[in-house]
């Protein structure tokens, strides 16, 4: 079903339709948001304000919630906006970044998730998990850490989704990136030991699924398509320089930059499970 050539098709899509992308998101990643749209060949745009956050939307091709930094005000414009995206059939992919850190945050992003009905839902392992219901998650600030309970990511993407009740793709990434739409699973097994030390690198992904979602239909495909995507362009990075030591800081510029120019036939490395 996924190989490099489909994978290929969608990302060429993007780049040649050059979708808009809205993000609601944290302010700490923001820009390594905007970078990685325009990497991908979307175009992202940021307003946050409540009072025209629905003026907004109603322009883009896709939208991003994200709840890293939440407040009132923020949660509000996030009403706001994914009720008005969801009405005129735009895509939302809701990050629920933090799940679990405080009751305050938790109870939001649930009140969120139930008022918007997004189609798709990206977390990470224990973000997603919590929300589930499943294991002892290990919470640091805003840092959702799995812990040995947490158990197959594919169950807490499964009674995630039975808990909330409608239609929605729930995306898992980890070691393992996990897709599941209440019938298909994927499991991706693209990436590289770098990527979790990339602050922002989870919010990125949801960017590029969401400018993927918005010239790609199937949702499932869409976000599968993107993870691996990412995968793929980070394994390219991490080989790319030479005789140098790579960090987190100059992994994450030559992770853009490989995303940029990824071709078809680099993505015939993928490695996806259905």
């Amino acid at each position: 079903m996924f190989d490099g050539k489909s994978i290929a098709a969608i990302m060429n899509k993007v780049r040649r339709e050059r979708p808009l992308v809205h993000h609601l998101t944290n302010y700490v990643t923001m820009a390594d948001c905007a970078a990685v749209t325009v990497s991908v060949g979307a175009l992202p745009v940021m307003a946050q304000a409540e009072e025209e956050v629905e003026e907004m939307v109603s322009a883009a091709h896709a939208a991003v919630i994200n709840t890293g930094t939440l407040s009132p005000e923020r949660a509000k414009a996030m009403g706001l906006m994914g009720i008005k995206a969801r009405k005129q059939g735009i895509p939302v992919v809701f990050d629920p970044v933090g799940a679990g850190a405080t009751a305050y945050r938790t109870g939001e992003i649930m009140s969120l998730l139930r008022k918007i009905e997004p189609p798709i839902i990206k977390g990470n392992r224990a973000e997603i998990a919590f929300l589930a219901g499943m294991g002892d998650v290990e919470i640091r600030g805003i840092e959702a850490l799995s812990s040995s309970k947490d158990g197959d990511p594919l169950e807490g993407a499964k009674r995630l989704r039975d808990i909330l009740g409608f239609a929605t793709v729930v995306v898992v990434t980890g070691p393992v990136d996990v897709v599941y739409d209440g019938k298909r699973t994927a499991r991706i097994f693209n990436g590289h030991l770098l990527l979790p030390l990339v602050v922002g690198s989870g919010c990125m992904a949801a960017s590029v699924t969401a400018a993927f979602a918005a010239v790609e239909q199937d949702y499932f495909v869409a976000a599968t398509s993107a993870l691996a995507a990412l995968g793929m362009a980070a394994e390219i990075a991490a080989k790319t320089v030479d005789n140098k030591l790579l960090g987190p800081a100059a992994f994450k510029n030559q992770w853009l930059d490989t995303l940029y120019f990824l071709s078809e036939e680099e993505l015939t490395g993928v490695k996806i499970q259905n």
